[in-house]
């Protein structure tokens, strides 16, 4: 049932749709991630790293209500329900208990990265099919590439 009528073609529809659902996914998980590791970060970095978190982790929650919006602007009931995001999640997340700092930085990147190089994919696929859409996915590949490069930034000169 739709409640709510696309104003794209159908074939678009789907396409659009399973992007921004994929997209609200590893929103949700990164802000999960980002959240997970700000209350379990130690070293002498703490502070830092604590905060420059909570900056993914809020992007990460504004950028999954804004896909979420566009999914139902085109007749797309988004799912962000827990199950559905444990189910589809495949980014790197952190182990469980406490983190050093530098792991954090690592595992940001790593996650970051990921997520990236999925947007690229989904910014292609939604081209021909919702522009608008792609514009809003270019906008977020924007934001997660500048948090990657702060987390980076973090490690350098690199440890390995």
């Amino acid at each position: 049932m739709t409640v709510v009528k696309s104003t794209i073609p159908e074939a678009a529809r789907q396409v659009t749709g399973d992007a921004l659902q994929s997209t609200l996914v590893d929103l949700l998980g990164l802000s999960l991630i980002g959240k997970q590791a700000h209350w379990n970060v130690v070293g002498p970095r703490f502070r830092s790293i604590h905060l420059q978190l909570d900056e993914v982790v809020t992007a990460a929650r504004d950028f999954a209500d804004t896909v979420a919006e566009r999914s139902s602007a085109l007749g797309l009931p988004p799912d962000g329900r827990p199950e559905t995001v444990a189910s589809a999640f495949t980014l790197p997340g952190p182990k469980e208990g406490w983190v050093r700092d530098s792991e954090v930085v690592g595992l940001m990147v790593e996650s970051l990265e990921a997520a990236i190089a999925r947007l690229r994919e989904r910014i292609e696929a939604t081209e021909s099919a919702d522009p608008v859409t792609q514009d809003l996915l270019i906008s977020i590949t924007a934001e997660l590439e500048k948090q990657r490069w702060m987390f980076d930034a973090e490690n350098w000169p690199r440890e390995d």
